[in-house]
């Protein structure tokens, strides 16, 4: 059945679409955890359905704004999880447990810049999809919208493309911060994000849909502005400490040549 309509429902620290049907329902990321309880009442409430017609939950990644809720949904209401096709979990080994909690507590950062209460962010480390998929597949059993990877926030990150409407959701892939855009922290891989933005350019879509910033049509110069302007440098956690003790030692270095030469 054709696509009834997209809602766009403001989450806990980001914006949350759901793919609405006749007879079924995706929801286009797996949000926060404390997500899942404003749409399922937004589905019984609102739509007045059952909450067992949310048939998909798709996790874009895997930080806490967008998997943190996809476990809880599945328990609720039987949907499907599908993510990418990746072999190892993102958060592997010991130091993806600890960037597991890093990446909650900058969750908890974003939702205290936003003037949100306190709520419990925890989600599992790993996920396991129901179904694994590729670029240019189908979403299962939404068959009008295809699946695109577009990584370089991660190494795994989907955007969805609804193809009769070009509407396109990009997760972090842009963001939109009051009137300027910038590019998502962190960055893996700058060169494959340019890479995602190209594509996501040669779309030619009629609305991006984005999960911090809302729905906007982007034209071509705003896209270019963004491929020029992306970091071409990695902006990660680690890449960030390490610049700042470097500086901070360039900086003391600095000093002690200024005191040294006082001296004489």
């Amino acid at each position: 059945m054709s696509l009834c309509e997209i809602v766009r429902l403001d989450g806990y620290i980001q914006s949350t679409y759901l793919a609405v049907y006749p007879d079924k329902i995706m929801l286009l990321d797996g949000g926060c955890r404390p997500d899942v309880a404003m749409v399922l009442d937004y589905i019984k409430t609102i739509l007045q359905r059952p909450i067992t017609d949310l048939k998909v939950v798709v996790v874009t990644h895997m930080h806490p704004d967008h998997a943190g809720g996809a476990q809880k949904f599945r328990e609720a209401t039987g949907c499907l999880i599908v993510s990418a096709d990746k072999k190892d979990q993102w958060y592997k080994g010991l130091g993806g447990r600890a960037m597991h909690l890093v990446d909650m507590s900058l969750a908890h950062y974003v939702a205290r810049r936003q003037g949100r209460s306190p709520r419990n962010l925890y989600y599992p480390a790993h996920l396991n999809p129901d179904f694994v998929v590729k670029d240019r597949d189908c979403v299962p059993g939404f068959d009008e919208w295809q699946v695109l990877e577009t990584p370089g926030h991660t190494d795994r990150d989907l955007s969805l493309f609804h193809v009769p409407s070009r509407k396109v959701y990009t997760a972090d892939l842009i963001i939109k911060l009051r009137h300027k855009f910038v590019a998502p922290f962190p960055i893996y891989d700058p060169k494959v994000y340019i890479q995602s933005l190209q594509k996501i350019k040669a779309l030619k879509p009629s609305v991006v849909m984005m999960a911090h910033g809302r729905e906007l049509a982007i034209d071509e110069a705003t896209f270019d502005m963004l491929i020029t302007q992306a970091p071409k440098h990695p902006r990660t956690i680690k890449d960030t400490i390490k610049h700042k003790l470097l500086w901070r030692k360039d900086a003391d270095f600095s000093i002690f040549k200024r005191n040294r030469k006082a001296k004489r």
